[in-house]
């Protein structure tokens, strides 16, 4: 009676056992890296002395940081090609399109387990992958050839029946789901689409669904590999890694969901949260200021050609500003040859790079108190690059539809053509190089002046007596923390420089405080560290002296980062204890030595002569992991290198007096 979820899982599991919240580690079949992260994670597998990748397929993609206004973005390009042909990596060049997309074109395959350093690496599922997001320091040990280890999640099964009318798309599912479950609501939990309504669905569409599966917070969303997954993988001249998987028929779910699409109509999340959802019925009329359709959510050739329809022989509205970034070289190159393009083009559309960008706020940031509609999957505050703007989250659609329109409007309405399915789709991976077989030894890796090599962070000390440096509230995400964009995310690779920008739009002069303080404690809500799975996230808070978030809860990548680079992620044990917490107390957490799964902890509140209890979710693992980081930098600061059995390696060298 197993899922899906459960049956590949299964296949790949290496430690623990398949009991829901009892710790786990499966086999990873794949991974992939973006620039905006990836960067930080070869330097991690660098440093673990690592030659050649262990997975079975590793790819690194440059989709983020293509804006080369000066030479850090470039030199990171040039760093992560050469290290990506010395240590086994495929290498996505700039211009062939954005991770998630190119990754379920060319490489993503039914039943293999993807980790990638990007929240969004859920995207596979559409093709009955199971594809979890991490940090960049998972992704390096999972290329090493370690285990990938995570709870076991809880199963929830959404039903689809019925079909989607005209007008209405796989984005509206999602945003449906997101207004049933919320952002913390897949928490610890696996999303798992079943139905007649699955059919109906396209890998495109069901990968939009997936893709925004990280914005409930979910390990990860999945589809069943059908006739339908055959008939997109042949057309990409992959049909040769299918191979048919679903769940039984009494498979048995933690939760169960059902949508009607017969019902759908569509959707739109108003700003600043991914689910703040609402029927688009209730917000048409609305004056826009822009419209913005791409990303790794609705960049693929069938999203383009509905587009092209809409746009057909319309201009876009003059109060309009509209751009438009294809998710691949591919979708771009067959826009290009079937004449959609130039609908796109005749509209007044701005045409920009196969890439993120406005996505993660690299460039095309609206005007002030702007109105902006976008494709993407996320509308935290800020992170579009104007603080003073509205962004709602819509279909391609009802993008296109609006665009035209000036307001935002309901595409039911709209006269269009539903795209036929490709015969074929265009296969030229002329822009993916293969790394150096013969001789990687060979291969120099180039390295520009702004890549620094990693933080060093000291043990964490048997008592901890810090202020709290900042209090924030629910739901602050990593945007909160390490805010993406233009002038921010060249500094990547240089977490000295990226730390100047931690809380910057949250608390000004952050980093010079917990300089003056000597580090300290932050205090937060329920959901702290949704969104995206950056690490700098962590990494920088740690350079700056953080030694423990204490929150009501935590979103499940953030708190992996926290527990990688040593910082401690407690939740209280009675949530009413955040209230008696000021910014600017100092707080007291002793016996920290002691530390041991499920076990509580006590934090004196120096300034208001009280105390309360913290919880963790630490494993053993866990709490070894902050030796054993703290380790890694010592081996590198005294040039050893080690091999596979790395905690075999530590504790000879331990044995031997060379560590401490």
């Amino acid at each position: 009676m197993p899922t899906l979820t459960e049956k590949i899982i299964k296949a790949h599991l290496q430690e623990g056992t398949m009991d829901r919240g009892c710790p786990i580690a499966i086999k990873i079949d794949q991974t992939l890296t973006q620039d905006a992260t990836g960067t930080m994670a070869y330097l991690q597998l660098e440093a673990m002395g690592v030659d050649q990748v262990k997975t079975e397929l590793s790819v690194s993609y440059v989709d983020h940081n293509t804006l080369q206004s000066g030479f850090e973005n470039a030199d990171d390009h040039k760093y992560l090609q050469t290290v990506a042909n010395k240590h086994g990596i495929y290498f996505s060049r700039p211009g062939n399109g954005i991770c998630h997309q190119v990754h379920l074109e060319r490489f993503a395959a039914p039943g293999k387990t993807l980790l990638g350093s990007d929240s969004h690496t859920p995207t596979a599922g559409g093709i009955g992958a199971l594809a979890i997001g991490a940090g960049g320091l998972d992704v390096a040990c999972a290329m090493a050839g370690r285990p990938f280890n995570l709870k076991m999640p809880k199963v929830v099964n959404v039903k689809l029946t019925g079909a989607l009318h005209k007008g209405v798309s796989s984005k509206d599912i999602i945003l449906k789901v997101l207004q049933l479950m919320t952002v913390k609501g897949g928490v610890g939990k696996v999303i798992e689409y079943t139905g007649e309504g699955v059919k109906t669905l396209n890998i495109p569409q069901r990968a939009t669904i997936t893709n925004m599966g990280a914005e409930l917070g979910a390990t990860t969303s999945i589809f069943p590999s059908d006739e339908v997954t055959y008939e997109f993988l042949k057309k990409q001249n992959r049909e040769d890694c299918f191979v048919a998987l679903s769940a039984d028929d009494d498979a048995v779910y933690d939760e169960t969901y059902e949508i009607n699409l017969d019902d759908l109509e569509p959707m739109i999340a108003m700003p600043h949260s991914p689910d703040a959802v609402k029927s688009i019925s209730e917000v048409v009329g609305k004056k826009i200021d822009q419209v913005a359709i791409g990303s790794c959510t609705n960049s693929s050739y069938r999203d383009m050609m509905i587009v092209a329809s809409i746009l057909k022989n319309k201009t876009v509205a003059e109060n309009v500003s509209l751009c438009i970034s294809p998710g691949s070289k591919q979708v771009l190159t067959m826009l290009s040859q079937n004449g959609a393009l130039t609908d796109l083009i005749s509209s007044g559309a701005r045409m920009l790079e196969c890439t993120c960008g406005p996505c993660i706020g690299m460039g095309q940031s609206p005007i002030t108190n702007a109105w902006s509609l976008r494709t993407f999957n996320r509308n935290f505050y800020g992170r579009s690059g104007t603080l003073s703007a509205n962004v709602c989250l819509v279909s391609p659609e009802v993008a296109a539809y609006s665009a035209i329109k000036g307001v935002i409007s309901d595409p039911r309405e709209a006269e269009f053509d539903i795209p036929a399915e490709p015969d074929h789709f265009l296969v030229d991976d002329s822009m993916i190089i293969a790394p150096e077989k013969q001789h990687p030894e060979n291969v120099e890796i180039v390295r520009g002046p702004n890549i620094k090599p990693l933080p060093e962070n000291t043990p964490l000390a048997d008592t901890v007596e810090k202020q709290v440096v900042i209090k924030v509230v629910d739901n602050i995400t990593t945007d909160h923390i390490a805010p993406a964009g233009a002038k921010v995310l060249p500094f990547r690779s240089n977490i000295e420089k990226i730390s100047e920008f931690i809380f910057r739009d949250v608390q000004a002069g952050f980093k010079q405080h917990c300089l003056s303080v000597g580090g300290g404690f932050i205090v937060a809500g329920q959901n702290y560290g949704q969104g995206s799975s950056r690490e700098h996230a962590a990494l920088a808070p740690m350079y700056l002296g953080i030694k423990a978030v204490i929150a009501k809860s935590f979103a499940r990548i953030h708190q992996a980062n926290l527990i990688n680079f040593g910082i401690v992620p407690f939740t209280f044990a009675n949530e009413a204890d955040y209230d008696t917490i000021d910014e600017g107390d100092v707080l007291k957490i002793s016996n920290l030595h002691q530390l041991a799964p499920g076990k509580a902890m006590m934090v004196e509140n120096v300034t208001k002569k009280t105390s309360f209890a913290v919880n963790h979710a630490l494993s053993q693992l866990d709490i070894d992991k902050d030796v054993f980081t703290y380790v890694k930098t010592r081996l590198k600061n005294l040039s050893i290198e080690i091999g596979g059995d790395y905690e075999g390696n530590v504790i000879e060298l331990m044995n031997k007096g060379l560590l401490e």
